[in-house]
């Protein structure tokens, strides 16, 4: 019989293993595998077969050399996978199903003391650092902001963030907002979109107010602005934000401001102001890589009104590789199918549901035009209709499957979807985005409705 490692060695060989990798990568493919030793073989186990064949092909190799630089010569390495899918075992904390009534964003983001002046500065609830999960293409961003937000004024100032739609920028400047205010109750922090405060400006001139507009963005002690770029070519707005930039920063009041490109390569801006961009730190966020894609899935699963296997989370993850936005809409298409459906979410349900994501993207990127087309002539409305002031139902429930639709499907960020559907503020497209993902848990007709579009929408 061979004589077992004993508990010393174990723990050598796994922190020897941890210093050939990242920290997310070991947490998401090693932590998971199970093992066990039997004549002379170190037999792992993977809970998935997805995760077996990642494993086999990355990290096999090195397990192998650091268990003979541990073990011994004659130490025998072996992964082995299993046929079926496996459910969410070993997650620390799986969250149980107990009502099949879809949870309400109120009960997932409950109200709290902080909620009223959270109101005020315009910062959307769930927008948080608790909510926003780290990743090799975020972590530096994050340390950025969270360390802004413990200090304002006092390092990184500005603070600037860019990188594509969908990738997190505003979810980190509503967190950099709401962990200020709760380290420092009294401090005054406002979010405003380039467009809101673009459009204020132009009511301030209009009814000769500007002191007021002024007064609003001068007496911040931290001021979040997003999608700069929107800016470029507009020179009224540029003089007036230079000033205002000036003013907060001579103050030692903390700016942070996000883009979709790099300062330098928003060509219309004036030289002074992309230079005052640069005084502070520019970070990046990159699109996430699988692991961090598979760790937003299981917190977004976290609250299915269903269990979703650990599989099923890997396909999502492989096929929606760019824009987080996607990857969580996907997921709840999934959810939604399943739960109308009276089923189980399996693989099969997956694969069948997300047909349309797995062929190569389209040559032509979808626009707010295609699915104002595709939603108004599916539903039977006139486009004036649908982008029109009316509450009338079922007049304005199309018109949230609209908004949902350009958040799932562009790279329109969530005041140019309000722009788009007649000039709306952005907290009434995040009030679409959740009533229609809520009434997909629940509606058939709804869910129906937006998966035909979006298959359409897709595949045209």
């Amino acid at each position: 019989m061979e004589p077992q490692p004993s508990p010393g060695q174990w723990e050598e060989f796994n922190t020897k293993l941890q210093t050939l990798m990242e920290p997310t990568k070991w947490q998401t493919w090693i932590q998971p595998l199970t093992h066990k030793v039997d004549d002379g073989t170190i037999r792992f186990e993977a809970p998935t077969s997805f995760h077996g064949r990642w494993v086999q092909d990355r990290y096999l190799a090195a397990m192998q050399e650091v268990a003979v630089d541990i073990f011994g010569n004659d130490i025998a390495v072996v992964l082995d996978t299993p046929a079926e899918p496996v459910a969410f075992v070993e997650e620390p904390d799986p969250v149980p199903v107990t009502s099949t009534e879809p949870e309400t964003p109120q009960q997932l983001f409950p109200t709290d003391p902080m909620s009223e002046r959270a109101h005020g500065a315009r910062l959307v609830p769930k927008y948080t650092f608790e909510n926003f999960v780290v990743g090799q293409s975020n972590r530096f961003a994050h340390a950025a902001a969270m360390a802004v937000a413990e200090q304002p004024g006092r390092y990184y100032n500005p603070l600037f963030i860019y990188g594509g739609a969908g990738l997190g920028k505003t979810h980190l400047l509503h967190a950099v907002g709401h962990h200020a205010q709760e380290l420092q109750p009294g401090l005054n922090v406002r979010y405003v979109s380039s467009e809101r405060f673009f459009n204020e400006f132009i009511n301030g001139i209009r009814r000769k107010r500007m002191d007021e507009f002024k007064s609003r963005y001068r007496n911040n002690d931290v001021l979040l602005l997003d999608d700069v770029q929107f800016f470029e070519g507009k020179e009224q707005i540029l003089e007036e934000f230079f000033h205002t930039f000036n003013t907060l920063y001579e103050a030692s009041k903390q700016l942070v401001i996000s883009s979709d490109r790099h300062p330098k390569n928003l060509s219309t801006l004036e030289d002074r102001l992309r230079s005052r961009f640069e005084w502070g730190l520019l970070t990046d966020i990159q699109p996430p890589d699988v692991e961090t894609r598979l760790a937003i899935l299981r917190r977004n699963a976290e609250f299915a009104p269903m269990a979703v296997t650990r599989e099923v989370l890997e396909f999502i993850a492989v096929h929606v590789l760019d824009n987080i936005r996607e990857l969580e809409g996907a997921l709840t298409r999934v959810t939604a199918y399943a739960g109308l459906t009276n089923q189980q979410v399996t693989i099969e349900i997956a694969q069948d549901v997300l047909a349309d994501i797995v062929p190569a993207a389209q040559s032509r990127p979808l626009t707010s035009e295609d699915i104002l087309d595709a939603t108004a002539n599916m539903l039977g409305v006139s486009r004036p209709d649908l982008l029109g002031p009316s509450r009338r139902q079922p007049l304005a429930r199309y018109r949230q499957i609209g908004m949902y639709l350009c958040r799932e499907l562009t790279d329109l960020s969530l005041p140019k979807i309000g722009a788009v559907f007649g000039g709306r503020d952005h907290t009434t497209v995040i009030h679409a985005i959740d009533k229609i993902k809520s009434l997909m848990q629940s509606d058939r007709d709804v869910y129906n409705v937006v998966t035909e579009l979006s298959q359409k929408l897709r595949t045209t």
